[in-house]
């Protein structure tokens, strides 16, 4: 499949990247993809990479669980473990700011955090480009829409993107509609992977975090907050996701092990652990949701 390469970093418009890994697609093909950085603001992207028009086909995979909803192996089971307790917990953390009980998920994928805070008496909608993802969440009752541009025209209290940001080509034009889209004194939540953690440190190439190509760009604490006050936001506060580190962990080790064993799965739950109690120092943690405001 044909590449586009990136000729301009969408955080400091520095034209100069460096060598930064070489990482393969785990999840659909298997082929090999060269991530690089910013010599000038340090941001990392994947790079070359599939064009838009052709990048849907390396989300057509069983493995990949957010557009299916289904479990077909242990990794899965975890998941949606997991899920269970995520979704309670982030509705508890947008619940203050819904002030006027209206919220916008980007990347929705089969809907269940807006199925939940349906619940909760929140109007919710969604925005999906997966069709098969679509279609289990408008099963559900849930309002979802293929893109922002087919939205109905209102603003929202709360706008949320779970492990999205990092899947959008267009930076720029997406926080630009996001923030157009915002309450006056609404928040968008923005959660992504951080590659300045221990535990992508310590699996490099094999770091499920970096999850080649589907994930185009990688965000640090400086890189994140540079590209919020480039397109006129600012972080209002960071909030680590611990859980993220056990489970990536557990899947990077998966990656990285020629076979995987008893062992591997203690030793992924150790660097999970020990990923956490490092970033209490300096709040690198796996995965970190900032919280933006106009």
């Amino acid at each position: 499949m044909s590449l586009e390469t990136v000729d301009q970093c969408p955080v400091c418009n520095g034209r100069i990247f460096k060598p930064f890994l070489v990482c393969k697609d785990q999840t659909t093909t298997g082929e090999t993809f060269h991530v690089e950085q910013c010599t000038f603001c340090g941001f990392v992207l994947t790079n070359p990479r599939p064009f838009h028009e052709t990048s849907a086909a390396y989300y057509q995979s069983a493995q990949y669980i957010s557009h299916t909803g289904k479990a077909t192996g242990l990794f899965d089971y975890i998941y949606l473990l997991i899920r269970k307790f995520t979704v309670k917990w982030k509705y508890n953390l947008v619940k203050p700011h819904l002030e006027k009980r209206s919220l916008l998920d980007l990347g929705s994928g089969t809907g269940t955090f807006l199925q939940f805070c349906q619940t909760r008496k929140v109007e919710v909608h969604g925005v999906e480009p997966s069709r098969e993802a679509r279609e289990v969440a408008n099963s559900r009752h849930i309002p979802m829409f293929e893109s922002l541009d087919a939205l109905p025209d209102i603003r929202y209290s709360v706008i949320t993107l779970w492990h999205v940001l990092e899947h959008i080509y267009d930076l720029e034009g997406t926080l630009a509609s996001l923030k157009s889209r915002l309450n006056d004194n609404g928040i968008i939540f923005i959660a992504v992977p951080n590659w300045q953690s221990y535990d992508a440190n310590y699996y490099k190439e094999y770091w499920a975090g970096y999850d080649v190509p589907r994930h185009v760009w990688h965000f640090s604490k400086t890189t994140m907050t540079q590209l919020a006050e480039r397109n006129g936001l600012k972080v209002k506060e960071i909030i680590p996701m611990k859980l993220d580190a056990y489970y990536v962990s557990l899947l990077s080790a998966k990656y990285a092990a020629k076979k995987f064993s008893f062992f591997t799965v203690i030793r992924a739950l150790w660097v999970g652990y020990c990923s956490n109690r490092k970033a209490g120092n300096n709040m690198n943690y796996s995965s970190l949701i900032y919280l933006l405001q106009k």
